[in-house]
């Protein structure tokens, strides 16, 4: 698909990119560098995306009347969201007139609600899951905290990142809770989930690719977070075959229910040889960054092949790999950073560095990833964390 833009200059398509973060960055370079001509959309000026695209759109994604202005002024040949705030009706409109949505509206409409996909996993494909219950009060908090017994987790069924997110071990935190997952939950619906707490040995991302010629899958992630956010990850990790397989087989039934193509980040418990479905997302991963290191060709890349329908080789990994964030403590919209070079510098591994460019800081603000490879999972770990820890977010005075 070769496409010409005002008779100028030809593209091999035209997507529309609905959220503009850091993950959607590094796609839009891996998009252009194909030949793509991308229009980074989000509801602040300057996001990461915005600064690397064609063009820019600023409008909230949860207005259905914008977002659907948008799309049919531009007519793009993919809308590729990268957000969970998302007004996904619209998303079905739109494709109900031809354009192509990524994966597709159904499959960003069930996994953008935490409850929608929940359902397909554990009541549709049968597959293990933790104990649930969804919640639209206090009231329902406290009765599905009984049928999970304590500890559970609640979380709401539309946020990212963590947020919202809180592990109660003693009844008289859940009202807590509840409020905290109200006023972190993005969109507009007022529901959380409260899920069993699984005690489990590791966690993993699958990130698993869905192409036109069958499904395809990166060596396994695994990650470490904080306060419900990620802060490390680290490939490969250690599993048997069996698990692996295990776990191969249910993202490939969740993802070939959902239809469509491009990676998705299916997340998954492991407590010994037992798997247990977490989460997906329907685009790439923020544990997956670790890809910019570790692949031959990175989740971003993958994503990209896959939408455009283009050859995918055989997912080579470099080595042992690891990623580690780089946070903001503080609100403010003038700092700098420093130690870039000391950074780059660490010695014991190869080193590299991906800063967001994010316009404003605020406390626990993803500002930036260190990427480490090197001989083991521990080292690059290791190294990663030093990396990470040279860079400083220096704020200057008001």
């Amino acid at each position: 698909m070769i496409r010409k833009d005002k008779g100028r200059m030809a593209f091999t398509a035209h997507i529309l990119l609905l959220g503009s973060g850091e993950l959607g960055r590094e796609f839009t370079i891996s998009a252009k560098r194909l030949g793509c001509r991308v229009i980074a959309c989000d509801s602040y000026a300057g996001a990461p995306a915005m600064q690397v695209a064609d063009a820019c759109e600023v409008f909230s994604m949860l207005d259905g009347d914008a977002l659907k202005e948008a799309i049919l002024r531009h007519r793009p040949d993919f809308v590729v969201p990268e957000i969970e705030a998302i007004r996904t009706e619209t998303l079905a409109e739109v494709e109900a007139l031809g354009i192509t949505v990524v994966p597709s509206a159904r499959a960003t409409m069930m996994t953008m609600n935490r409850d929608a996909i929940r359902e397909v996993a554990a009541d549709e494909l049968g597959l293990r899951t933790s104990r649930y219950r969804f919640a639209e009060t206090l009231e329902e908090v406290l009765a599905g905290a009984e049928h999970t017994g304590l500890p559970c987790v609640i979380k709401p069924v539309m946020s990212s990142s963590g947020k919202g997110q809180s592990t109660v071990r003693d009844a008289g935190e859940l009202e807590k809770a509840w409020d905290y997952a109200v006023a972190n939950m993005r969109g507009d619906r007022r529901r959380v989930i409260v899920e069993e707490f699984i005690p489990f040995d590791y966690e993993i991302t699958l990130l698993t690719v869905r192409t036109r010629e069958g499904v395809l899958f990166c060596p396994p992630i695994g990650h470490r977070q904080e306060r419900g956010d990620y802060q490390e990850s680290w490939q490969p990790i250690a599993m048997s075959a069996k698990t692996l397989a295990d776990a191969q087989d249910m993202a490939r039934k969740v993802v070939d229910n959902l239809g469509g193509h491009g990676i998705f980040g299916v997340e998954f418990f492991v407590k010994g040889e037992d798997v247990i479905f977490s989460e997906l997302s329907p685009r790439p991963h923020d544990t997956g960054m670790v890809t910019l290191i570790s692949q031959n060709l990175s989740e971003f890349d993958l994503h990209a092949r896959a939408i455009l329908g283009l050859p995918i080789p055989e997912i080579r990994l470099y080595g042992p790999s690891t990623s580690a964030v780089i946070l903001a403590d503080r609100q403010s919209d003038r700092f700098r950073f420093e130690g870039l070079a000391e950074a780059l510098a660490t010695p014991g591994a190869e080193v590299d560095v991906r800063l967001f460019c994010k316009p404003t800081t605020r406390p626990y603000r993803r500002m930036g990833v260190a990427l480490a490879r090197a001989g083991t999972v521990e080292d690059a770990r290791r190294i990663a964390a030093e990396a990470a820890a040279k860079l400083h977010i220096v704020h200057e005075a008001e």
